[in-house]
């Protein structure tokens, strides 16, 4: 069965695809990558997007015309990887996460837009889609989702071993040796970079391409320790956040907080320094000897380079060594939640997001034909 992941993640500049051959052997599922790709949001999309996201008002008017405009996108990018591999079998796609709702440590919803009618249409092919809502339904946070493939991933090695993912948001995976899996949100990866990068037009795509901009500058301590002080790195875990929380007018807050007037690229630099903190925290924190990293932050070398140097006893690789491209590991992840939802096999593990129990995921949008699970 061939199946097609997409994904646009909380740094909101395009979509990741992956098309994932599987097939059972006995009670073994193989997997292999035939196709994968990132392809960038048009940047009027973009924009609107931006403008629409939480802490900024909006209409219901224009969630619905986002709804739209982004299943389009989301269509477009299905239609070229099924013409690249000569058709798929079945779609999974996660959409856009608009809104996470985290009230008292807890998540009691999550909206991602994109709507699948739109590619079941068009491409005649079945859409999984709203993959997070049940997991968030039987008591968990529906993130990160991508722990269920980073189990497989980093399964069979000696002592604990920990995958990372630098998006918007930065999450973590942890297996021991043992077994035993635990995953979270850390906090912001490339989140608050992007939304100053944007705001002060320091590049036309919208992020610190190569770290440029926070290689130029300098780490200021004293906003550093008004980043560090925020109550959410002290949660319990699971935990989870997005852009809700992490977003432009929080930078603005902590620096007015911090009493500093900073040149452009000290702020980045700053913030940039906050995401190695974090992550080098947690990931100490675990014991870990092994960490697998993905993401689009794993293409800004002061990010890793950072975070390898913090991290002195951690082998620290890219996803490409275990078999899934790093830009688009997310999209890998969810071709097998799919591939599983129409099995009737559940795509979560309960220790990583803080369910109940494992659940399927999702709902189906029926493509051209009858569906058959």
């Amino acid at each position: 069965m061939r199946v097609l992941g997409m994904i646009s993640g909380t740094s909101h500049d395009g979509i990741d695809a992956a098309v994932v051959d599987f097939e059972l052997d006995g009670g073994t599922l193989r997997g292999q990558v035939l196709h994968h790709a990132s392809t960038p949001y048009d940047p009027a999309l973009r924009a609107a997007l931006v403008a629409a996201l939480p802490p900024a008002p909006t209409t219901l008017a224009e969630v619905c015309r986002l709804d739209t405009l982004i299943g389009q996108a989301f269509t477009q990018v299905a239609l070229d990887a099924a013409a690249q591999v000569g058709g798929i079998d079945l779609i999974t796609s996660h959409g856009q996460t608009v809104y996470h709702w985290v009230h008292d440590d807890h998540a009691l919803g999550t909206l991602q837009l994109g709507q699948p009618a739109w590619i079941a249409e068009a491409t005649g092919v079945p859409v999984v889609a709203d993959v997070r809502a049940r997991d968030v339904a039987a008591g968990g946070h529906g993130a990160p989702l991508v722990s269920y493939l980073d189990r497989l991933l980093l399964a069979g090695r000696a002592g604990t071993a920990a995958s990372l993912n630098l998006g918007g948001i930065s999450n973590v995976t942890v297996v021991t040796g043992t077994g035993e899996l635990s995953a979270y949100d850390i906090g912001p990866a490339n989140a608050l970079v992007d939304a100053v990068v944007t705001e002060l037009g320091l590049h036309p795509a919208g992020y610190d391409e190569a770290g440029r901009v926070a290689a130029s500058g300098h780490v200021d301590p004293v906003l550093l320790d008004v980043l560090l002080a925020d109550p959410y790195y002290a949660l319990p875990i699971p935990r989870s956040t997005g852009k809700e929380h992490f977003n432009l007018a929080y930078v603005h807050d902590a620096v007015r907080r911090a009493g500093v007037d900073l040149a452009p690229q000290d702020l980045v630099a700053t913030l940039t320094e906050l995401t190695v903190r974090t992550v080098v925290d947690a990931v100490a924190a675990t014991g870990a000897t092994f960490l697998a990293a993905a993401g689009g932050g794993c293409r800004n070398p002061v990010l890793l380079d950072g975070i390898r140097a913090g991290l002195p006893g951690v082998e620290v690789v890219l996803t490409d060594e275990l078999g899934a491209p790093a830009d688009e590991k997310e999209a890998i992840a969810f071709a097998l939640i799919g591939w599983c939802t129409v099995h009737g096999v559940p795509g979560t593990v309960a220790s990583g997001t803080g369910a109940r129990g494992a659940r399927v995921l999702g709902s189906i949008t029926p493509g051209a034909g009858p569906l058959t699970l």
